[in-house]
């Protein structure tokens, strides 16, 4: 990556972290002076404002989630089933979302528009599948991680409306703890 680009993604998270919690209000001009340099070489390098901040914010997204040290992924015998696993990493990854709104709305956004395999909503979903290690088709396992997490991308997009939409209040802890709960219920049906 060059010196200039690196620039400008380091200069544009910066002024996403400092835009309190609207990076919409950045401007392509906000960003050029910042790092220095001509306004063209934002499109130049990423072809638009937008993708810039869709760029940098699947690096805040992705830097954010690395961090992330569940208890659950690090222990080989949690003593846990695949469904209690499951609803432990699910609950962990919506509470996140929605203390990350502004950002994570952006990167799920971006991964709907180029969705990719190295996108944070792929690999979301494939930390699901590591939560579910018991004796399950491959398949399936697939399916209810995909399920699972565009169902919980769906409804952090609709949460003012969640209410009226899925019958939960995802605006509160005990609303989003539920939907997560019966959620996974439904997927893994009789799964055990």
């Amino acid at each position: 990556m060059s010196d200039i680009k690196e620039l400008l993604i380091d200069q544009t998270i910066a002024l996403i972290k400092e835009s309190d919690g609207k990076p919409e209000s950045i401007t392509a001009r906000a960003i050029a002076q910042r790092s220095g340099v001509a306004l063209g070489l934002i499109n130049y390098h990423f072809g638009s404002k937008d993708n810039l901040l869709a760029e940098c914010s699947n690096k805040i997204i992705t830097d954010l989630l690395c961090s992330m040290k569940p208890e659950l992924m690090n222990a080989e015998d949690d003593g846990l089933s695949d469904r209690e696993r499951l609803t432990g990493y699910a609950k962990q990854t919506f509470e996140f979302l929605f203390a990350n709104r502004a950002i994570v709305k952006m990167s799920i956004l971006s991964d709907f528009r180029s969705y990719r395999a190295d996108s944070n909503s792929a690999l979301t979903q494939k930390g699901f599948q590591m939560a579910l290690r018991g004796n399950i088709p491959d398949k399936s396992k697939r399916l209810i991680s995909f399920s699972l997490a565009s169902s919980m991308q769906a409804a952090f997009l609709a949460a003012e409306e969640s209410k009226k939409i899925t019958g939960y209040d995802l605006n509160t802890g005990k609303g989003r703890s539920s939907f997560i709960e019966d959620t996974v219920n439904m997927l893994m049906g009789d799964i055990v």
